[in-house]
């Protein structure tokens, strides 16, 4: 290795290591923590009322037995998406430029995975037997009811949590080292050495590391596929009219991988400045990522007028009604919100100088993130709210409750999510330089 390699390469490494070590902006950070501290402090405030008084508290009734709790739960899985895609993916792919954005997506899938794992539980109404739905030996033969989407629920999102959790870490323990090294104080080398697991960067290691990062990537990957399709399943498999569509699963696999994009993307534009990172992430990872939330937003657009096409082709009346309620009825707000938002302020993306530009990116993402939670409760309440029996129609509303949950749920996820940022490495350094010795470009690393 040349000795302009070695000191890139030092560049790289202090660059990210040092973020946790010598943290740039503690006093934003803070403020920023006090606010996720807030929020945490209200769903805890909200869970305790919903225990104690339960589900009633919700403005859920019947026929809306599904509300806020479920659309959030929806809208939350499908944030965790991009994470997988962009680091397992593209890694079994070889894409270089995934290694500047990988880590801090990976991490995003996690803390979006244990809001969304919440939430059915929270909704269960005894969510201290939770455990009922895992099909453990038990002397009262007690087995759940595999027909049941609560079941799908329970073995869909534990095991893309633990996946995504061992993908993450095992991608994050040569940084971990790289941190226990060049810690001053001693318990900072205790805490990032037990992390570490002893890695001493041998031969031996690297090789045991890339054939288990590479064996979780490609167990990752079809999890993405799988794991929102029976998320949609929930859906499809029932009878109700504006549900029962085969065009559900890819709908709800590229709807989650839109969403996730743009809320990495938020998270990458949020974070490169105040860090230091604009050397790493650069305009052309933020290119990269401004094409691939245009690309699977026009595949969700596709999915909005396969509905359309699916109900009158059909020609059957109930899913006609629905279309037509959801374009002219009661919640056609949601309906109108979720087009708006999702694809309007998407379409700038198609001009290559806009897609250079961190603020509008921000906002394009944000009106995603926005119109994609009005999409999930769009097609729960529109479905639901009109049964097939006149004596069951019922208008539904969020109560304050259900409001405050989703409020704190935001803490439950900002909060792991700073603490993150915070006292571990943002981004790989490791791929990062071995990118960088391939290509000789930071813009492809």
């Amino acid at each position: 290795m040349s000795d302009f390699s070695r000191q890139a390469d030092r560049a790289i490494t202090e660059d990210i290591v040092s973020i946790p070590l010598d943290f740039p902006h503690p006093r934003l950070w803070r403020l920023f923590f006090g606010m996720s501290l807030a929020l945490l402090g209200c769903f805890f405030v909200s869970a305790v009322v919903l225990f104690v008084n339960g589900v009633g508290v919700w403005g859920i009734n019947i026929p809306v037995n599904w509300g806020l709790a479920i659309a959030n739960y929806v809208w939350f899985l499908g944030i965790g998406h991009a994470g997988t895609l962009i680091s397992a993916l593209l890694l079994i792919a070889g894409g270089h430029w995934r290694n500047s954005l990988n880590r801090f997506a990976e991490a995003m899938t996690l803390c979006a995975v244990a809001c969304a794992g919440l939430y059915p539980i929270l909704h269960l109404g005894r969510p201290w037997l939770f455990y009922w739905m895992a099909p453990y030996p038990n002397t009262m033969d007690l087995w759940p009811q595999f027909k049941s989407p609560l079941a799908w629920d329970f073995f869909a999102v534990l095991t893309y949590l633990i996946v995504s959790l061992l993908f993450w870490y095992i991608g994050i323990v040569p940084d971990l080292a790289a941190l226990r090294d060049r810690a001053k104080s001693r318990g900072r080398q205790v805490v990032y050495g037990l992390l570490a697991l002893g890695w001493r960067g041998s031969g031996r290691h690297w090789a045991r590391w890339q054939q288990a990062y590479r064996l979780t990537a490609a167990i990752a990957v079809p999890l993405v596929v799988s794991v929102h399709s029976e998320i949609s399943l929930l859906f499809a498999a029932s009878p109700v009219p504006g549900w029962n569509s085969t065009v559900f699963p890819p709908y709800f696999v590229l709807g989650a991988a839109f969403s996730g994009f743009a809320v990495v993307l938020m998270i990458a534009i949020a974070i490169r400045h105040p860090l230091g990172l604009d050397r790493l992430v650069t305009d052309r990872h933020l290119d990269r990522l401004a094409l691939f939330l245009l690309a699977t937003g026009l595949m969700t657009a596709y999915g909005y007028l396969a509905e359309v096409f699916d109900a009158l082709y059909s020609g059957e009346g109930p899913d006609i009604d629905t279309l037509r309620d959801r374009l002219t009825g009661t919640y056609a707000y949601s309906y109108w919100a979720a087009v708006i938002f999702n694809f309007l302020p998407l379409q700038m993306l198609w001009f290559a100088r806009l897609r250079r530009k961190p603020l509008l990116l921000f906002l394009v993402a944000l009106s995603v993130t926005v119109g994609m939670w009005f999409e999930r409760f769009m097609l729960l309440t529109t479905a639901l709210y009109r049964d097939r029996l006149v004596s069951s129609w019922g208008e539904y509303s969020p109560s304050h409750w259900e409001w405050a949950l989703f409020l704190g749920m935001l803490g439950v996820f900002l909060t792991p999510y700073l603490l993150f940022v915070r006292y571990l490495p943002v981004i790989s350094a490791f791929e990062v330089k071995e990118a960088y010795r391939k290509t000789g470009r930071l813009e492809d690393a």
